[in-house]
């Protein structure tokens, strides 16, 4: 199984210590040794970097952690191979262009016979379940809607397309426009979010701990989703089997997908 990182603020927000705990998790207090990415999101658009190495032995994945690269939405993945060779084209995030934006999407978990399912004008650089499924959510989508529809509208035709995907197996997602971060739950994700009063947080993987009184204003709000908790002083709340999270500005929204409702 694969590690997934997401953020969502109403700020600019730097997101080194979060990532930092991911990326030991890349092959030192974790399995994940089959590649990394991740992608910083500025406007429509975003910087993203991958490496099919472990990022916890990464000189790239130090470079990102002492560069305060600030965003309001971030997306990362760190992954331990199950289908699809260990390479540059199969390491997540995946990106594609809709509609004028940058879309981002990231996964863990084994989807049988997702490759069954027909594209539309998206296709599949590398070989995992997991761009594929991507193609065929946005192909899904660019069918639904000539044009960007408004976000209530979009939230429930991703909804809908994750509880698909959800019957196919084990899908754990993370998915954004630029505008909205999506997160389903096929497994395990869980989420926190920051605010005032700020406090201290301490990293499981790494001994680092950050007071977020210093280092936020009163009218910050920072959402973090992961696959599995990363700091040790925290309250983090797991989601249900099937939830999907809608993330605008840090701010949380709870769906369910049609045929789970």
């Amino acid at each position: 199984m694969c590690e997934l990182l997401g953020m969502s603020a109403n700020v600019p927000t730097d997101i080194r210590f979060s990532f930092a705990g991911l990326a030991r998790r890349g092959g030192e207090t974790g399995p994940h040794a089959d590649g990394w990415g991740i992608s910083f999101y500025d406007g429509r658009t975003c910087r993203s970097f991958h490496e099919p190495e472990p990022s916890a032995r990464s000189q790239l994945a130090r470079l990102l952690r002492d560069m305060p690269i600030k965003s309001r939405i971030v997306v990362a993945h760190v992954r331990k191979a199950n289908r699809g060779r260990v390479s540059l084209e199969n390491t997540h995030p995946f990106s594609r262009e809709l509609w004028g934006r940058r879309w981002t999407f990231a996964h863990n978990g084994q989807l049988k016979g997702v490759k069954r399912l027909p594209l539309g004008g998206f296709m599949p650089i590398g070989s995992t379940d997991s761009e594929h499924a991507f193609c065929w959510m946005l192909g899904r989508l660019q069918a639904r809607f000539r044009a960007l529809p408004r976000p209530e509208t979009l939230d429930r035709a991703v909804a809908d397309l994750a509880g698909e995907l959800h019957a196919l197996g084990v899908f754990n997602m993370l998915l954004t426009d630029s505008r909205t971060l999506y997160a389903h739950c096929g497994k395990r994700l869980c989420y926190l979010t920051r605010c005032a009063p700020f406090g201290k947080a301490t990293l499981i993987d790494e001994d680092w701990q950050v007071d977020f009184a210093q280092e936020t204003t009163e009218h910050d709000v920072v959402t973090v989703i992961a696959t599995q908790a990363l700091t040790r002083d925290e309250c983090w709340t797991d989601l249900a089997h099937g939830d999907v999270l809608t993330l605008r500005d840090g701010a949380i929204r709870l769906l369910r997908p049609a045929n789970l409702a």
